[in-house]
């Protein structure tokens, strides 16, 4: 099968399409044809030998964490996770690379059946891909927090594919929601029903939550009333607590099931969708310097 693969690590040229052996599904195991999947930061990351720690196994590597494609082969071996799919199933999901180093900018990929779901229906592929591993970063951030409807929370990186489906979950949570973004993005925040803060802007105001993509760092504890919450965008961020503030660290892990709640709201219209540019295999070099130029607002995806 062709696969996005790189032998060395460097700038987006040491990508390139290679043929590689189709993977075999193991116990729990489906294999996905893929669609469509998505670039992410951390790829470039990685790409440029810039990752800080250590990972399971060495180069060559195909990168990619997101996949929006059909049921292709399941493991014979009895297990209900993998009996809630059969051949031809529309799904979504993704693979958490850093652990696994499995990507998905390939023809088929092979992934745990408990980390899928079954994709959105009338959707297309390439905006589906989007969904699995930044809608559950955001998810997962607010469920870190866990604070009651009516709570207040403030979002830096407003705009940004994470924050996006942030505000939109907090919308549909009962959340008060206020995102800091470029002062370009203040239709896109107030269209989720949060409230804008420029980003030019020193943020003021009191909060019960903060959720900092925009690793602006601890300054924002100031903001955050006694007993809040604040969740850093990766574990190294993560500040000690003050005032009996509770901090986390946001580390997004797959969950086909909590992803299907997420598909619903997809479907139902509280969640949307926000695509860049559609790139195939042979441009992988192009989407990674669209990526890195910044200011991308949606995902950035890779079909076959």
């Amino acid at each position: 099968m062709r696969a996005v693969s790189y032998a060395q690590f460097g700038g987006p040229e040491v990508l390139h399409v290679a043929e590689v052996p189709v993977p075999e599904p193991g116990p729990g195991q489906v294999r996905v044809k893929v669609a469509a999947s998505v670039v992410h930061p951390v790829d470039l990351m990685v790409r440029s030998g810039r990752f800080p720690a250590p990972l399971p196994v060495g180069l060559p590597y195909t990168p990619g964490w997101d996949v929006a494609g059909t049921v292709d082969a399941v493991d014979p071996a009895v297990d209900p996770a993998v009996e809630r799919f059969t051949i031809g199933d529309e799904v979504i999901g993704f693979s958490p690379w850093l652990q696994t180093t499995v990507g998905a900018h390939a023809e088929y990929v092979v992934l745990d059946a408990a980390w899928l779901t079954p994709a959105p229906a009338g959707v297309p592929a390439t905006e589906a891909a989007t969904l699995p591993t930044n809608g559950l970063a955001a998810a997962q951030a607010l469920d870190l927090l866990a604070i009651p409807a009516g709570s207040t929370v403030l979002v830096t990186g407003a705009a940004g594919q994470v924050g996006g489906f942030v505000l939109a979950l907090a919308r549909a949570t009962g959340l008060h929601a206020t995102g800091l973004a470029g002062t370009d993005d203040r239709a896109f925040v107030e269209s989720l029903g949060a409230a804008f803060l420029p980003r030019s802007d020193d943020p003021t105001g009191t909060f019960d939550a903060v959720i900092d993509l925009a690793v602006i760092g601890p300054s924002l504890l100031g903001l955050i009333r006694d007993g809040g919450g604040y969740v850093a965008a990766s574990p190294p961020l993560r500040p000690e607590p003050v005032r009996e503030i509770r901090t986390f660290a946001l580390e997004v892990l797959p969950d086909g099931s909590r992803l299907s709640e997420l598909v619903k709201l997809v479907t139902s219209g509280d969640i949307p969708l926000r695509v860049a540019g559609v790139y195939p295999f042979a441009d992988a070099a192009a989407a990674h310097d669209r990526l890195a130029k910044g200011g991308v607002r949606g995902g950035v995806v890779i079909v076959p």
